[in-house]
């Protein structure tokens, strides 16, 4: 059996699933229904990016979502990657919806539109350079979260990436006045992150009630492929666990490390990343070394 994991933003970068878009048509057709739905010239953004609009939230998850799914769909393809051999599937914050379309578990229209209107409300959650986020490497969850309790800091731990990386959100006068806080601690790297808000923590709560509304709104569809949460790392198959998890997804942490523990823990052994960039291989090695990991991000990966 295989796992599929699908990475989420900070994995873009330029000209992305080009050579996918210009190889197979059934790329193209798939960008062209996606921009359809989004109503975003993708193409235009993620292989030319004139305006410099890739790094921008409301344009970099559809985009991102966009190039995962037209891999997916292309190793099911052109490799010997059975839909029916896959048992999991799981994402990194907004990997997790491209999860939730490549399993059939949503409608490619309807993630193509929430994932547009998601981006939209967390770039818009809260006014720009006010809120941020910073990557802290050399420390697990349980160790910032005691520095952070400790020194009674106003921050929240928004992705437990894996035991050595943490990455918290926060106003961004409290990252950058308690730095040397986090650095006098032992943690070895502070890496203030190029990002519009502090997402996955309380200032995207009133964003996540907005969004919470329109997932309900989403047809689900039952199959036999479990999504391990973000937001609790269990396993669901039921489409009533997905959805309530995803309503809590956008202000809470992301719960990587122990979603990788959990598949683990299920006997899973084989897995491969699709999408953009071979972020989560790293991850995951870090985490556990009992994974037979392949990524796939280009043709050659075929």
């Amino acid at each position: 059996m295989t796992s599929i994991v699908f990475p989420g933003q900070g994995s873009q970068f330029l000209g992305m699933a080009k050579d996918f878009h210009d190889n197979f048509d059934l790329a193209k057709k798939i960008f062209e229904e996606i921009e359809d739905y989004s109503k975003i010239d993708l193409r235009k953004i993620i292989f030319e990016d004139k305006e410099k609009k890739l790094n921008i939230t409301r344009f970099t998850q559809i985009c991102i979502f966009a190039c995962s799914y037209v891999i997916f769909k292309i190793s099911l393809q052109e490799s010997d990657i059975s839909f029916n051999d896959i048992k999991v599937m799981m994402g990194h914050s907004l990997g997790e919806y491209t999860a939730l379309a490549c399993s059939n578990k949503i409608s490619l229209k309807d993630c193509s539109i929430i994932l547009k209107n998601r981006g939209e409300l967390m770039n818009s959650a809260i006014k720009p350079n006010e809120t941020g986020m910073a990557a802290l490497i050399g420390g697990d969850s349980n160790y910032v979260q005691q520095i952070i309790e400790e020194n009674d800091l106003n921050l929240e731990i928004a992705n437990d990436n894996s035991p050595i990386q943490i990455v918290i959100s926060g106003k961004k006068e409290e990252i950058e006045k308690n730095k040397n806080v986090f650095l006098s601690s032992k943690i070895k790297k502070f890496i203030e992150l190029n990002v519009s808000a502090a997402f996955h923590s309380k200032y995207m709560f009133q964003a996540q009630q907005k969004l919470s509304e329109e997932i309900n709104l989403l047809k689900f569809f039952e199959n036999e492929i479990k999504i391990i949460s973000n937001y609790d790392a269990q396993a669901y198959k039921d489409t009533t666990s997905i959805k309530k998890n995803l309503q809590h997804q956008m202000a809470n942490k992301v719960n990587w490390t122990q979603s990788v523990i959990k598949l683990e823990e299920m006997g899973e052994n084989k897995i491969i990343e699709i999408g953009p960039n071979k972020v989560l291989s790293g991850l995951i090695n870090r985490i556990s070394r009992n994974f037979d990991i392949k990524s796939i991000n280009q043709i050659s990966d075929l």
